[in-house]
């Protein structure tokens, strides 16, 4: 399976982890997930006011010297170790 179709499979079992996630694994996976997809941040830092989008904005910052493939396969590592942790837990 290629990279990219594994990162899509991965995204969609992502929707199926607990709802006991923490928001902070959360923005780790969105930051990752749109370094994957997009790249870079091409947008600029959302307004002191907007703090949901700037989270998310800083998430992905955090990931900009990754290369897509580099977040790619730290993606879909991220998603099974979540996975795996919620099998244990169950």
């Amino acid at each position: 399976m290629a990279l990219q179709e594994e990162l899509e499979d991965y995204a969609a079992k992502a929707k199926t982890l607990p709802a006991t996630t923490t928001d902070e694994t959360k923005l780790i996976l969105y930051g990752l997930f749109k370094q994957a997809t997009i790249g870079p941040v091409n947008t600029s830092r959302p307004g002191i006011f907007n703090q949901r989008d700037r989270y998310k904005w800083d998430a992905w910052k955090s990931f900009e010297a990754k290369s897509k493939e580099e977040a790619m396969s730290d993606y879909i590592a991220k998603v099974k170790q979540l996975l795996e942790e919620a099998a244990a837990a169950a």
